[in-house]
């Protein structure tokens, strides 16, 4: 086979080893890789027989056909390597035992499936079941192989550490045992390197220095979860040695990563439950270590299995209470990135499983009674609005405002909040006279339009025989559907609106936001989003700007190219390329450093949602300075949002960050965008926009970095970012 054959048989099978070893941390970081590898081979055949077990697994995984991404994950890999370990460390390397390592590993691969789809159906990890089961049964079995001889490897450690690394090794390790270090430290350090088979200070130690690298959360979760089995064990009075007994201990470190911060997000409910189960995953490990002695197994990770796959299985049963602790939605492989990324993504999209609602009508009107008002909307009808049309000296009319023509609202088109269909109309109630209500027909004349289950929108006092539509029509959001009128409990013409769960005139309010809106203000504009519209300010529909849709209008195949120009540096061409992942989210890729940017669009708003790649690159600093971007133009509007805290943080104060993390977030990401100016109102065109972005902690700015983009009738034609006083101009070469 040529190597681009078995490129394409064989994908990312590097990354597929390697995540094998990180993945029983739950990480994905190269560096801990490397540093698992080299800790495995401690014992140069232990290592080799889970490197083989490994390969061998992934390799029948993809000529069977297995999903791709989960080989490259290392989920089919991490539980062969364990076995794969544990068989060479106790048995001698030979031809019959290479034979039966390698039925270990496809046995493992089976196993992991199986535990993949009866445990993954109900929303559940299936963690080292498979790993557990594997060793179980190949270890059993083999008691009947002659053939194979039980290793002598691990009595003699000095000899085996002076093969490692010669004098200096043997001096080293001797050093490291005899130092004056806690019993629970050196158990602690004993049982990290248990988990790969090597029960020695030197592995724990490389372990756990990987775990800072990899994740400074993780570290102290681990060592939090085995301190407190020791505190626990000290104080019901218990054999600590269990601990250093087989360096079972393990579990307890395993257990604290996996519910202190991997499937739960880092927090001070995610660690008092780590240390209510303490107790619990003893009860399991010495219970289980009684009759598991029976047969001469060892319990391995089967504590740490039970207690987590049996917490996270009663979570899902809640009714309330569902942030203490909280589950993580996206799992990022990382605590801090966990922890940071759903609280961004909270404050960002939190209200995202509201229904997009927009204003009913075009234009400029104001909110003449809000919620609770002042007249009408009390008790079950508290949750509504009225809205009418002013001029710039505040009246609602024209003339002498004697009749309905004379009111500036009368008339005007009302519009579709959002897609739904026609569920009822009232078109029989004649117009009021300016001061008179018709007392018998509250509602006037009315349109009740359904958007989804139990959700359901209502305009009234609409003039009678303006409906555009009948009873059972579909309609799109902004359509025309009627115009206001002057029918019903409305002695000047206005609109009525709200938000209700059933699909009857009448029916109560609910307390229901309006997705996106302008807010008018002495001259002056501010975005509201997911929120209620209060009494008597000016308020209108985002009026979008053609420039600024061209701009982040980004379909899946267009190609962008820019030329860089960085102040006293060499000109670099950059190319991007819009593309979507494989649950058909849109990015942007760029060619060069092999990063992403994905993004959303509402129609309203453009946002960056996710990056992934080179934080050096072009696309990451446009991917901060275009992080929100509203689609309409509205000179000097301020634009807000905050970015997740590890995003721009600089090295030393995000190093601290993450220690404190799960109980305190001392730094705050800030992104404005302003509008600046729009040359050509008429083509909608030559639009300039400056945003910046800051880190701060308190008044404290740590880092921060400022954008200006210039936009043309063929979107964005140039930008030029500043940052730590550097200059860099961009232009666009070519779009397509």
């Amino acid at each position: 086979m040529t190597l681009k054959s078995l490129k394409q048989t064989f994908p990312s099978f590097l990354s597929g080893v390697l995540n094998s070893y990180t993945q029983i941390f739950f990480s994905d970081s190269r560096i801990f890789s490397l540093i698992l590898l080299a800790v495995s081979f401690f014992d140069f055949w232990a290592g080799l027989s889970g490197m083989i077990a490994v390969m061998v697994t992934n390799i029948l995984a993809y000529l069977v056909g297995f999903n791709v991404n989960n080989i490259k994950k290392g989920y089919y890999g991490f539980n062969s390597l364990l076995v794969g370990l544990g068989l060479g460390v106790f048995y001698q390397p030979g031809l019959q035992f290479f034979i039966v390592l390698g039925f270990a590993a496809m046995l493992t691969l089976f196993l992991t499936l199986f535990f993949e789809g009866v445990v993954g159906k109900y929303g559940l990890p299936f963690l080292s079941l498979s790993f557990l089961m594997a060793t179980w049964l190949v270890s059993l079995a083999t008691r009947q192989f002659t053939a194979l001889h039980v290793s002598e490897r691990g009595i003699y450690m000095t000899n085996e550490m002076f093969q490692l690394g010669g004098n200096r090794m043997v001096e080293s390790y001797n050093w490291l045992n005899n130092v004056g270090i806690h019993d629970a430290m050196r158990m602690y350090f004993t049982s990290l390197g248990a988990i790969f088979f090597q029960y020695h200070l030197f592995a724990g130690i490389l372990i756990a220095i990987g775990l800072v690298i990899y994740s400074r959360i993780a570290f102290i979760l681990s060592l939090f979860g085995f301190l407190s089995a020791y505190a626990y064990y000290h104080f019901v009075g218990a054999d600590i040695h269990e601990l250093s007994y087989s360096y079972i201990g393990f579990n307890f470190i395993l257990t604290s990563i996996a519910i202190g911060g991997f499937f739960i997000i880092p927090s001070r409910w995610s660690i008092i439950w780590v240390i209510l189960l303490t107790p619990l995953i003893s009860i399991i490990l010495t219970s289980t270590q009684a009759i598991f002695a029976i047969f001469q197994l060892s319990v391995y990770s089967l504590p740490f299995n039970l207690v987590v796959l049996m917490f996270l299985y009663a979570l899902k049963f809640r009714e309330r209470f569902f942030d203490k602790p909280e589950l993580v939605v996206y799992q990022q492989f990382s605590p801090e990135k966990n922890l940071y990324a759903q609280v961004n993504y909270k404050a960002r999209f939190g209200k995202l499983h509201y229904f997009p609602f927009i204003l009913p009508f075009w234009g400029e009107w104001k909110v003449t009674q809000s919620h609770n008002g002042k007249f009408t909307h009390q008790g079950d009808w508290r949750h509504a609005w009225d809205f009418e049309v002013m001029d710039q000296n505040g009246l609602s009319y024209s003339g002498d405002g004697n009749n309905c023509e004379d009111y500036y609202a009368y008339n005007k088109p009302v519009i579709a909040p959002a897609d739904g269909y026609v569920e009822e109309i009232v078109d029989d109630v004649e117009e009021n006279e300016i001061g008179n209500v018709d007392l018998e027909h509250n509602w006037g004349n009315t349109i009740v339009l359904r958007h989804a289950d139990q959700l359901y929108s209502k305009v009234s006092h609409l003039k009678q025989g303006s409906f555009k539509v009948k009873t059972g029509d579909t309609v799109k959001k902004g359509q025309v559907i009627a115009t206001c009128g002057n029918s019903g409990r409305s002695p000047v013409p206005h609109i009525h609106f709200q938000l209700q769960g059933t699909p009857y005139i009448g029916s109560r309010t609910l307390d229901y936001p309006i997705s996106h809106y302008i807010r008018h203000k002495g001259g002056t504009f501010e975005l509201k989003s997911y929120d209620s519209p209060e009494n008597n300010v000016l308020v209108s529909n985002i009026s979008k700007n053609s420039a600024l849709e061209k701009a982040f209008h980004f379909i899946p195949g267009q190609e962008f190219q820019f030329s860089a120009v960085p102040e006293n540096g060499k000109e670099y061409l950059v190319r991007w390329e819009v593309k979507v992942d494989l649950i058909n989210l849109p990015y942007i890729y760029c060619e060069q450093t092999k990063s992403r940017a994905w993004f959303r669009n509402d129609g309203d708003i453009h946002y960056f949602t996710h990056f992934e790649g080179d934080r050096s690159s072009l696309l990451f600093k446009f991917y901060m300075s275009a992080y929100k971007v509203m689609l309409g133009y509205y000179r000097n509007l301020l634009v807000r949002d905050q970015f997740p805290v590890n995003t721009f943080n600089s090295l030393l104060a995000g190093l601290i960050q993450d220690v404190v993390a799960p109980v305190l977030l001392f730094t705050k990401s800030e992104y404005t965008l302003s509008y600046l100016g729009m040359d050509d109102a008429l083509m909608q065109s030559s639009l300039r926009l400056h945003s910046a972005v800051s880190v701060k902690s308190g008044r404290y700015v740590i880092r921060e970095m400022s954008c200006d983009m210039f936009l043309g009738a063929k979107g964005l034609e140039r930008f030029i970012i500043r940052e730590k006083g550097k200059v860099t101009e961009v232009k666009s070469t070519s779009l397509r």
